[in-house]
């Protein structure tokens, strides 16, 4: 039987504890559609992530905190974020070694924002204040129900093979400028990238909302895990 492929799942990080923790459904998400989840250690040293990256067949970069505006060369224009400093750094050395070696990378929330944010495009820091429109971008329980839809593009348009999509939404930073190299596979109603590709490599991708929560109940938030395990064999 052949070996299910191994996904290094990024860790979430409790700053007041001081420890790592998992949500259960990225887990179960990345179980039921075929691979093998392992959450990383906390550990931002070049030589352990590369050897960490080897061991890994792809990788899922998780939602969380806010992205600190100093890693697209910005400074806190609201006052209000809460970033983790350590998993940035963390999560830097895990997606550059990750793309030097040719790994699939998906993005959750935080993840499809730290990926743009990394390769050259930057955020709006508070949608509420920075951006209002008609669509509440955080929606209350249970996150398991769609809140809006998005039009989608390109790959995922063909993946999925409809023109639009019914989606969750629990975030309150998003896409502003889109990273060279990217590509839209999603806009919301008021405009917002919603999903994201990388030109050329259509193994490394990223959606804003949360398919980890309706993978249960809606096919097509399975499919997104089951094609990013696909790429992972």
């Amino acid at each position: 039987m052949k070996a299910k492929p191994v996904i290094g799942v990024l860790p979430l990080w409790d700053a007041e504890k001081k420890s790592l923790w998992m949500l259960t459904e990225y887990m179960e998400a990345v179980q039921a559609a075929g691979g093998v989840p392992v959450v990383l250690p906390f550990y931002p040293e070049k030589e352990p992530v590369e050897q960490l990256v080897a061991m890994c067949d792809g990788f899922l970069f998780t939602g969380g905190q806010d992205v600190a505006p100093e890693v697209y060369g910005k400074t806190d224009e609201t006052d209000g974020m809460i970033t983790c400093p350590c998993r940035d750094s963390l999560e830097i050395l895990v997606l550059k070694a990750a793309l030097d070696a040719g790994k699939p990378i998906f993005g959750i929330c935080r993840g499809l924002q730290f990926i743009n944010a990394v390769l050259g495009g930057t955020l709006w820091q508070d949608l509420p204040s920075q951006r209002p429109g008609p669509i509440l971008h955080r929606q209350g329980k249970p996150y398991d129900k769609p809140a809006h839809r998005v039009t989608l593009y390109g790959e995922l348009e063909e993946y999925l093979g409809k023109k639009t999509l019914a989606v969750n939404t629990l975030h309150h930073q998003a896409v502003l400028e889109l990273a060279p190299g990217l590509e839209a596979l999603a806009i919301s109603e008021d405009g917002l990238v919603e999903a994201f590709g990388m030109t050329g490599r259509s193994s490394v991708w990223a959606v804003q909302w949360h398919p980890e929560y309706m993978f249960k109940v809606d096919p097509d938030s399975l499919r997104l895990f089951e094609r990013f395990v696909s790429d992972c064999r």
